[in-house]
């Protein structure tokens, strides 16, 4: 047992001084590597960006930065409480991201910056790999909205009460196609697998992901939002 406790300190010692000498920039490490380092967009993924994505929910200067490397356009949003549980902190006007959204919308800066990762990472590879074309706008359902889970008179508010949440309903594609959740969700080929690999993608971004196999409520949009827990159905 001494012998299992002197390799454990041993090893703790070691990832103490590696963490150190990467802080203290003596050792080269690319920055989706580096824990220290500010997250960016287009940075490839690693195991360290959700730790990223989570530290943005407390820093709000930081996650602003963030969104200053995408290519989404946006302005702030003063904060404001609209009722019990309701209202914008650190939120964000969005009136286009690299792509068309239709009627501007706000979010919560964590949770844009979940979008733009999302699209930049999942979507567009995944439109050009399953339908030979980029999207060219987001069919959207909806972000901020003052009410509880489901819209029902009493329970836990909605992450939407928050602007932590935004509902997808489909994407048009550059070449004119347009992709629905209604529509294709079930259809199979290539619309459903395109359909399908971006919702499970943006597991890897945001904290909830709903869809139409969660329940008949979400039969013809996603539900994306960032939050205190994890769900991806």
């Amino acid at each position: 047992m001494s012998k299992l406790w002197w390799l454990v300190g041993l090893l703790a010692a070691l990832l103490a001084g590696a963490a150190w000498s990467v802080r203290a920039g003596l050792v080269d490490v690319p920055d989706e590597w580096n824990p220290w380092a500010p997250l960016r967009i287009g940075h490839p993924p690693t195991l360290l960006t959700r730790l990223k994505l989570a530290r943005l929910s407390q820093d709000a200067a930081a996650c602003r930065a963030v969104l200053g490397s995408s290519a989404l356009r946006w302005q702030p949003l003063a904060d404001r409480e609209d009722a019990a549980g309701c209202g914008l902190h650190n939120a964000v006007r969005i009136s286009a991201t690299s792509v068309s959204v239709g009627p501007p919308f706000a979010l919560s800066c964590r949770a844009a910056v979940s979008l733009a990762l999302w699209e930049h990472h999942v979507l567009q590879p995944a439109a050009v790999q399953h339908l030979g074309s980029p999207v060219r706008r987001i069919e959207h359902l909806g972000s901020y909205a003052c009410r509880n889970v489901y819209g029902r008179s009493e329970g836990r508010r909605s992450r939407h009460a928050s602007a932590d949440a935004l509902d997808i309903a489909g994407f048009v594609l550059t070449d004119g196609r347009r992709v629905s959740l209604l529509r294709d969700w079930q259809a199979g080929g290539a619309p459903a697998d395109f359909l399908r690999e971006v919702g499970e993608g943006a597991c890897r971004y945001f904290d909830g992901v709903l869809g139409p196999d969660y329940n008949a409520a979400h039969r013809h949009h996603f539900h994306f939002e960032r939050s205190g827990f994890r769900m991806c159905r």
